[in-house]
């Protein structure tokens, strides 16, 4: 049976990419760099300081890069704290909900920043449903480097094989099979041009996902 549920953040939880890419794109324009839609996509599930970092090869640039992260986190807080209409994406907080009543743990494992995370949690009241919270700013390799879901899974209380991960983006997913976990790909109308191919199942709605849904995931897991 499956007891731990890992939820990516972003394109799964809520829709803050874009106040993300408000953010990256007021900077890109600061900082007098062009970057394309396609190398802007590729991005998806990076952190940010591995987005800098691959910025700072491409262009050359002299900034340090630590100090390109507190530029960007400083235009997306500001953006992040006046936007009133930010909402959790339709049917995941019922999910939510009712996997932890029914004893789920539930993980979140997110690329976002510490600060970021926190600030979605506690704007929606969601730290009381997850055990733990995992950034991706405390691994030096992001998704679709497995090392977020291997800690991720080490946090929970059963092995690996009784736990699966809800994520939308191509780099999540590679990071979730990589892991050798198995994925649920969520095929979010907020994550443009993803690739959920390598998923071993794919929803476009949480309406089409339960607990009952959730929890016989088991069978689908022993039949692969």
């Amino acid at each position: 049976m499956i007891q731990t549920v890992i939820f990516d953040m972003d394109g799964v939880i809520v829709d803050t990419e874009p106040v993300h890419r408000y953010a990256y794109f007021k900077q890109f324009e600061e900082l007098n760099i062009g970057v394309t839609e396609e190398m802007y996509t590729s991005f998806t599930g990076f952190s940010t300081r591995n987005t800098f970092q691959t910025l700072k090869e491409v262009f050359q640039l002299n900034h340090d890069v630590e100090d390109l992260i507190q530029r960007k986190r400083a235009i997306f807080n500001d953006a992040f704290d006046s936007k009133e209409d930010l909402e959790l994406l339709e049917g995941v907080e019922n999910l939510i909900k009712e996997l932890h009543q029914n004893g789920i743990q539930l993980i979140l494992a997110s690329s976002a920043s510490k600060v970021t995370i926190e600030r979605v949690f506690s704007r929606f009241k969601l730290h009381q449903y997850f055990t733990h919270v995992v950034s991706g700013e405390d691994f030096p390799k992001s998704k679709p480097h497995p090392a977020i879901f291997e800690h991720a899974a080490s946090l929970s209380i059963v092995p690996k094989e009784n736990c699966i991960v809800i994520e939308d983006s191509t780099n999540g997913v590679k990071a979730s099979k990589a892991a050798g976990i198995f994925c649920l790909g969520y095929n979010s109308i907020h994550s443009k041009d993803q690739d959920l191919s390598e998923a071993d199942i794919v929803v476009n709605h949480f309406n089409e996902l339960n607990f009952d849904v959730v929890k016989n995931l088991d069978s689908k897991l022993r039949n692969n």
